[in-house]
């Protein structure tokens, strides 16, 4: 059977859509697909076309009549324009709307066509965007005329059930890690750097948006302090950045807090950390804590949603309730008082990320996903 020629759209920008859209594609290269990227801009982590990938910009003309640029109607576009002409077999888009919205129309403009629509789902998309009274309808159709729809975890398969009363036939394929990228630290020049004290190091690293509780970082960090020779990393940026820097200042924490801005190799930063906190009002999967898992770092996330799905309380990683500030300072306390803790930990994070969401394991149920539609 020939491989498929598959177009991938997704937010190019960073966050865990985007992160698994794109190594998706990468990956898929590597097996022999043909990919297409139909997205506004480069996705950060496209760092070369590469061989079988081909990006393709969504253009987005200004017309006077629109007070804002139709980008939903410039994908559609994008979307038949890229499939017509390179027969594409697969479109695989990441989030509902507007995504599939865009796939849709582009599907329709084809027929007849054998194009086959996958979506997958990734949480705000059901949790957020699709529960607002003027995208419901649109959402739960979207999700019935997709021929294949997947989601990144069991959580948000109950979710999209619950809420849509749809989705009997969504299929759980997690999020993943390549453990070629995401591995410990091999040089400790950059880890001396952050701390030349020899002090452990807590790290953040979110798209910093009101539902990723980035304030209870801070008050969790403020605790440890007291008690522990520990600093905090604070890695990429978003709109709560201001009221977080002006609550670091507040707590008097300005000496012993860094913040690196965005960063697109996470892979070479992450390391460094001994705990990543993750406190977020809900995570459908917490891809940024599997990754940290991989490079054997402890994870202290929340429990509210689907990272339960990888991380075992107290085996490799913490769970905790978003608003429990003392109860994830007490977790992470813990293994800075007990470094051989701490690493037993690390290890077995390590090992459970790697074998059970490692990048081959995934591949191979996209790969059979696809097949089945053919």
């Amino acid at each position: 059977m020939r491989m498929p020629i598959i177009g991938i759209t997704c937010y190019p920008d960073q966050g865990g859509s985007g992160v698994v859209a794109t190594e998706l594609g990468l990956h898929l290269a590597r097996h022999g697909c043909e990919v297409h990227f139909i997205t506004s801009s480069l996705p950060f982590r496209l760092r070369s076309y590469g061989e079988n990938i081909i990006f393709h910009k969504v253009e987005m003309p200004e017309y006077p009549v629109f007070r804002s640029s139709p980008y939903t109607l410039s994908l559609a576009t994008a979307m038949h324009d890229v499939a017509l002409k390179n027969h594409l077999d697969i479109l695989h888009v990441h989030y509902a709307i507007p995504h599939t919205a865009a796939a849709f129309l582009a599907r329709e403009m084809l027929q007849p066509t054998k194009l086959k629509i996958i979506t997958t789902l990734h949480g705000t998309d059901i949790t957020l965007v699709g529960q607002e009274p003027s995208f419901f309808p649109m959402t739960r159709f979207l999700i019935e005329k997709s021929d294949a729809v997947t989601a990144v975890s069991g959580f948000l398969k109950k979710e999209t059930r619950e809420v849509f009363g749809v989705g009997d036939a969504i299929k759980v394929i997690p999020n993943f890690v390549d453990s070629r990228m995401f591995k410990p630290l091999g040089d400790l020049s950059l880890r001396q750097r952050f701390a030349p004290g020899g002090e452990k190091l807590l790290m953040h690293a979110s798209n910093f948006r009101p539902v990723k509780n980035v304030p209870a970082v801070v008050e969790v960090f403020d605790l440890l302090q007291k008690k522990h020779s520990v600093r905090l990393l604070l890695v990429g940026d978003g709109p709560e950045m201001p009221a977080v820097r002006a609550l670091v200042s507040e707590r008097g924490l300005d000496q012993c807090v860094d913040f690196l801005g965005q960063e697109d190799h996470l892979e070479n930063i992450l390391p460094v950390a001994d705990v990543l906190l993750l406190p977020s009002k809900h995570e459908s999967f917490g891809l940024v804590a599997l990754e940290a898992m991989a490079c054997g770092v402890v994870p202290v996330v929340t429990s509210v949603g689907g990272a339960g799905e990888f991380i075992n309380d107290g085996h490799n990683g913490f769970l905790r309730a978003p608003h429990d500030v003392t109860g994830m300072a007490e977790a992470i306390g813990s293994i800075l008082d007990n470094d051989h803790h701490r690493q037993i930990m690390a290890e077995d994070a390590r090992q459970d990320a790697t074998m059970d969401f490692g990048a081959s394991c995934v591949m191979r149920q996209y790969l059979e996903l696809y097949e089945s539609l053919f």
